[in-house]
């Protein structure tokens, strides 16, 4: 049997399992459909097995940003963020995660009305390609609901195909008394339809509606919807709340075997479709429920490393590392070309149910007040008993590493280069906030026009406006860019950063700094964070763990500066990245 065969083979058998309960001719009839696609749109048209390289090394980086985060009144918002790309962004933006940009009535953009139109104030499919002529693009795939408005729901209504179909209306008199919500709104919503009123799912609110995974032509439609990402440059697909998307009764329906089979077969299909292709779940879980996407290395190749944000947040808040030192030195061990996607801030606000067995109820409490000081919010998760759990913090990043005496701007922009450049030192893919880099404060007047908290994060840029404030020196949003090139910059030069190279905590017993060693034998580098407000004297052979000849010094490569004695002063909230340098 060929690798291809093989390949088919697995695919097949994947299915199988997933709909158990289809008669052989609905199978037969998917399976026909879906080698159809594949035939027609394959890299390779399943010739044999293909061998992936890595798809990424140091220089590897993404910008988040909304298709509209920044506008101006005489071109499409995509041509604009284009513009501002090549004119600033440079280096810290290989990869661009354009998050949703097709028509959509909410929730930013995720409750998804066509799968066919882009938002005609973003612009078009063309500027999408041409945007991917110098980038590589990412893209979600909303696969767990759609709008209320989108046709599939009013087909429901209607009683018409195919979307009959396509929405989950389960009884209500089953037991779901287990279902982990993220969300304090109701899990059914009733609607009217031809046969009478109906309770759908709605995990994430009345404007998005669960679609029903058990119709194998469904999977069919978001196929379909990659192949389109595809030909217009889109190469990496972000699986949007992808846990959620299976259902069954008594059970928790989170991260069901029917999910991960899924999982297995997005990969297999999105590899043969584009060599290239990435994968990346998105699942605000706990850690452990976290990386069960990444351990078997046949379902998603990245996920997104959501115990970072609130732990690093909470560190530099307290000026205590004891707790990410800890985390750090447990970090997993994962298969080969698979890893996470490390970041700070996103679109969403700061997830809190990665905290869970990692930090305790006091000191959440006391990081949610801390928040509240800085002018955030606090959302909630319904749970089964009926009571409201905080389930994440709504605050820019920029605003949550304000000080919260007189002067809020104490430190401020050290501690967020701290946080940005913490992300760059870690094991797998840094990405960075388009929000953030540009130091946008809490955006209340959105969050007061809406009344979505999360809004308070998702501040639309003017490009005068914002190209005049990078113009300005003396700019929080212009140093933070300066900064943050050079580093991506330097980081690109060394090979200790590349993703897949080791790893290790050398500062576990410590609270006041953290000191990551990266890379093997020769070639290492020590990224060296004073986690603290204070100033801290370093000692260099005793803390990097590390003997250094004579004919050795050690340079920070990150600040271009030699240490040719066993001691440094580290500034409060300063980082370094210290490599050996022979003399010779």
């Amino acid at each position: 049997m060929t690798g291809a065969e093989i390949q088919l083979d697995e695919l097949s058998s994947l299915l199988k399992k997933i709909y158990t309960d289809k008669s052989v001719e609905e199978f037969d009839y998917m399976w026909s459909q879906l080698i159809q696609i594949l035939e027609a749109n394959s890299d390779n048209c399943f010739e044999g097995k293909q061998i992936h390289s890595c798809p990424w090394d140091s220089t590897t980086a993404v910008l988040i940003t909304y298709a509209d985060g920044v506008y101006s009144s005489n071109r499409s918002t995509l041509k604009t963020l284009g513009k501002l790309i090549e004119n600033h962004l440079g280096e810290i933006a290989p990869i661009i995660h354009l998050l949703p940009f097709l028509c959509s009535t909410s929730d930013g953009g995720f409750a998804v009305s066509s799968y066919e139109k882009i938002d005609s104030r973003f612009g078009s499919w063309d500027d999408l390609k041409n945007l991917s002529d110098k980038h590589i693009l990412m893209a979600d795939l909303v696969l767990n609901h759609v709008s209320a408005s989108h046709p599939w729901v009013q087909q429901f209504k209607n009683g018409t195909n195919p979307g009959k179909n396509y929405i989950l209306s389960p009884s209500i008199k089953n037991n779901w008394e287990n279902v982990i919500r993220p969300r304090n709104t109701s899990l059914f919503t009733n609607i009217a339809t031809i046969e009478g009123n109906k309770d759908v799912w709605t995990t994430f609110g009345p404007d998005q509606i669960d679609v029903n995974w058990r119709e194998p032509k469904l999977l069919l439609e978001f196929i379909n919807l990659i192949v389109r990402y595809l030909n217009h440059g889109i190469k990496w697909i972000r699986l949007d709340a992808i846990g959620f998307i299976w259902k069954e009764p008594s059970t928790t329906c989170l991260h069901m075997e029917q999910v991960h089979n899924l999982v297995k077969v997005l990969r297999i299909i999105l590899e043969k479709l584009k060599r290239s292709g990435v994968l990346i779940t998105e699942t605000n879980v706990p850690e452990k429920e976290n990386i069960s996407y990444l351990k078997s290395g046949s379902e998603a190749h990245l996920a997104y490393n959501f115990p970072l944000p609130p732990l690093l947040l909470e560190s530099l808040i307290n000026n205590k590392a004891d707790l990410i030192n800890n985390w750090l030195c447990s970090w997993p061990d994962l298969p080969v070309n698979t890893g996470f996607l490390n970041f700070t801030a996103s679109h969403d606000g700061i997830g809190l149910r990665a905290l869970e067995g990692l930090m305790d109820s006091r000191r959440i409490h006391n990081l949610l007040i801390s928040c509240e000081k800085r002018g955030g919010l606090v959302s909630h998760r319904r749970m089964p008993n009926g009571e409201d759990k905080p389930y994440e913090l709504n605050i820019s990043w920029w605003s949550a590493m304000a000080d919260t005496g007189v002067n809020t701007n104490y430190l401020q922009f050290e501690r967020f280069i701290l946080s940005q450049f913490f992300v760059m030192a870690l094991k797998g893919v840094p990405a960075f906030y388009l929000q953030a880099i540009m130091a946008s404060e809490n955006d209340l007047v959105s969050f007061g026009q809406s009344g979505e908290r999360r809004d308070l994060n998702r501040q639309r840029f003017d490009e005068n406006t914002l190209e005049n404030s990078l113009l300005d020196p003396k700019s929080f949003a212009s140093k933070n860019l300066k900064a943050l090139r050079n580093a991506m910059t330097v980081r690109s030069s060394l090979k200790a950063f590349h993703p897949e190279q080791a790893m290790h905590c050398l500062s576990g017993n410590r609270s006041d700094f953290v000191i990551i060693r990266r890379g093997m034998n020769d070639c290492c580098v020590w990224a060296v964070h004073n986690m603290t407000n204070k100033k801290l004297s370093f000692s260099l052979s005793d803390n990097l763990k590390t003997e250094i000849k004579n004919s050795y010094y050690w340079n920070d490569a990150l600040n271009n500066q030699d240490y040719k004695h066993d001691y440094m002063e580290l500034s409060p909230y300063s980082v370094h990245w210290l490599i050996k340098k022979n003399e010779n």
